[in-house]
């Protein structure tokens, strides 16, 4: 199977490195050319304003539009959860609105903000990294809370759509990754 890793800006060679760990085959994607023979697209964490206009630019954002029609699967951590949301307090960037949440850049504050916790994920301790992360303020009713920090969805899903409010890449557990992976393989 080939997942795309959006390479525009941002750690996307994290999140190919835990493709190849899980013996998927990583592919870059930088154009929409790039998405013709992958199953799914993983937005990584980087500068969300940045990211939107450079998919605005390579001509991504309407093809990922049509596909989302088609219910493609994508992931999103960080950066990437911020552009698949459908509101981004406070901002006017580019996005996607693919996933009904309200998001806050930054919540957390600034760089020297960023901090490491352990969250309950699938029921099982998962240590997360949030760096400059966004919060989810807000979900409407068909988003499913996979997980919460200080009762805030930190993982969430609605159908083809999955997003992270932290940087599951830099760890070494995969669990979410293999999720969005299973919605990827169920993907026709």
């Amino acid at each position: 199977m080939k997942i795309g890793v959006l390479a525009l800006q941002g750690d996307f060679r994290e999140h190919m490195d835990i493709l190849k760990r899980l013996g998927v085959e990583p592919v870059k994607v930088r154009t929409k050319k790039d998405l013709k023979d992958v199953k799914g697209l993983i937005i990584p964490g980087g500068e969300s304003t940045t990211i939107g206009n450079l998919l605005v630019k390579n001509g991504l954002k309407i093809e990922l539009e049509k596909k989302n029609k088609k219910n493609f699967p994508i992931f999103g951590s960080c950066a990437g959860a911020i552009l698949l949301s459908k509101k981004i307090k406070g901002s006017t960037q580019p996005h996607l609105n693919f996933i009904d949440v309200e998001i806050k850049r930054n919540a957390y504050g600034r760089q020297q903000e960023s901090f490491e916790t352990t969250l309950e994920v699938f029921d099982k301790p998962f240590h997360s990294i949030f760096i400059r992360s966004p919060r989810i303020e807000s979900t409407g009713k068909k988003v499913e809370i996979l997980a919460e920090y200080n009762s805030s969805p930190v993982l969430a899903r609605q159908k083809n759509i999955l997003i992270c409010t932290f940087h599951p890449e830099l760890t070494d557990d995969t669990r979410i990754h293999e999720l969005f992976l299973q919605m990827c393989s169920q993907h026709q």
